[in-house]
């Protein structure tokens, strides 16, 4: 597994871009990119959702970003059923109603 750079962040809730600026990079899931901040539950959830539309990024760096989003989940009660980012999506997260 991947060194994790993620560290918690005092502020939550809706981010503006503004106030996204002001971040240290330890928030992000991407740290160099400065993409998908880990704030709390509601953005971790996001960045699980929206990890593989992250584009510019080496599979190193998606390695460091799934254990990042991992920590940070563990530290929002956020639960991750993944142990690696290719399986993301490949999972129902819900029970669907057809089946």
């Amino acid at each position: 597994m991947a060194d994790t750079t993620w560290k918690p962040h005092t502020e939550h809730g809706d981010l503006s871009s503004k106030d996204e600026k002001d971040l240290p990079d330890s928030v992000f899931a991407f740290p160099k990119q400065r993409k998908e901040p880990l704030t709390d539950a509601s953005h971790v959830q996001n960045a699980l959702a929206r990890f593989d539309q992250v584009k510019g990024v080496s599979d190193s760096d998606r390695d460091q970003a799934f254990a990042n989003i991992k920590k940070a989940a563990k530290h929002c009660h956020v639960n991750v059923e993944e142990d690696n980012w290719h399986d993301l999506g490949k999972k129902p997260h819900t029970k669907n109603p057809a089946h």
